[in-house]
Order: C-alpha cells, then sequence, then structure tokens
C-alpha cells in the first residue's frame, strides 16, 4: 500500500483464500449443537455472467469434475449460479465440490466473477439459513430470510449465528455487506 493510498483511507483488496470453505463442516456441526440447523446438502457458487463459448466450457468442465451433479440458473440480476447436491449428512464432500469449482473458475481466469459461495441448511421449525462466503472479501456472513415474509430478514437469527460461530469462521464484520440473496439456488 503506498502512502497516498494510505493518507485517501483506501486499502489493499483481502486476496481470497478459498481454503477458508474448509471450515464449513465445522461450523455446521456447531450450529447443528448450538441451534439445530442441520445442512440440506445443498450448496451454490455465484458468479458474474460470462459470455459465449467460454461459459461453455465452464459449464462442461464443471459438470466433468461433479459427476454431472450439477445445475446451472441465472437469477433476475444475470448472475450465474451454479447449484451442487450431496446428502445432507456429507457437509465435507459439499465443500471440496464448492472448493474445486471455485478453483476452477478461478485457475481459468474468472476470479474476478466470483462473487459469492453459500451452504444451506435448515431446522426442525423449516426456517432457512446460510453462511455465505464473500470471495472479494474472505470473509463469511449468516443469510436468514425470515418465513413467511417476503423478502424480509430474520435479523436477529443472523446476529445469534454470527456470535455461534465467530470460533469457527472469519465472520464479515461489517454488516452493510452481508448481502441479502433471495432466491438463491441451494437456501
Amino acid at each position: 500500500m503506498g502512502f497516498l493510498d494510505a493518507i485517501l483511507g483506501r486499502s489493499k483488496p483481502v486476496r481470497p483464500d478459498l481454503d477458508q470453505l474448509f471450515a464449513l463442516p465445522s461450523a455446521s456441526v456447531t450450529l447443528q449443537a448450538a441451534a439445530g440447523f442441520e445442512a440440506t446438502g445443498l450448496g451454490s457458487v455465484c458468479f458474474a455472467s460470462v459470455e459465449g463459448g467460454a461459459f461453455a466450457r465452464i459449464q462442461e468442465e464443471a459438470r466433468a469434475l461433479l459427476d454431472g451433479s450439477v445445475e446451472f440458473n441465472q437469477d433476475a440480476y444475470g448472475y450465474t449460479w451454479l447449484l451442487v447436491r450431496h446428502p445432507p449428512e456429507d457437509v465435507a464432500g459439499l465443500v471440496n465440490d464448492l472448493h474445486a469449482v471455485n478453483t476452477s473458475l478461478e485457475e481459468a481466469g474468472f476470479g474476478p466473477q466470483l462473487l459469492c459461495s453459500l451452504v444451506g441448511f435448515r431446522d426442525e421449525r423449516q426456517r432457512s439459513l446460510a453462511l455465505v462466503y464473500l470471495y472479494k472479501r474472505g470473509t463469511f456472513y449468516p443469510f436468514a430470510p425470515a418465513q413467511g415474509a417476503g423478502e424480509k430478514r430474520d435479523n436477529p437469527l443472523e446476529l445469534q449465528v454470527r456470535a455461534m460461530l465467530g470460533d469457527d469462521l472469519t465472520v464479515e464484520k461489517d454488516l452493510a455487506r452481508w448481502f441479502p440473496v433471495w432466491g438463491a439456488p441451494g437456501l
């Protein structure tokens, strides 16, 4: 970081550390023990859409890498979501696949298009929760849509989960960066 950057309050962007995804199985155990949330077996990777042949190549490589157990969706904002399915008890396998997809995209030069990855959870009251990894920040945050309330969040639950997982995950401190991921596959 240069002198002018320090004066103007700019900082170097955090380099993504995809290995942080490997902390999710431990966080999953904590969530289940402390709050009754169990993994759904669904996870996804979100990235800015890629045009033409490059996108088709990414799809084929992902399908080959994950033995075809992957789906691609596009959301209302034009972002592409890659959904991965595993048995709910196989959080480690799900995380390995999400890591492999992220790494493949990064190595293919699409790192700047990566936005986030998430793993879905649900409790006995059927409340949904996602642990979201922000690729460009190298941090996690909980996202909990309020049950039956449209596009409203369950903020108390999100803050409760943040407190629970502080020892398991690098949680994003800036709450303004806890972006909603409405309708995300895997949630």
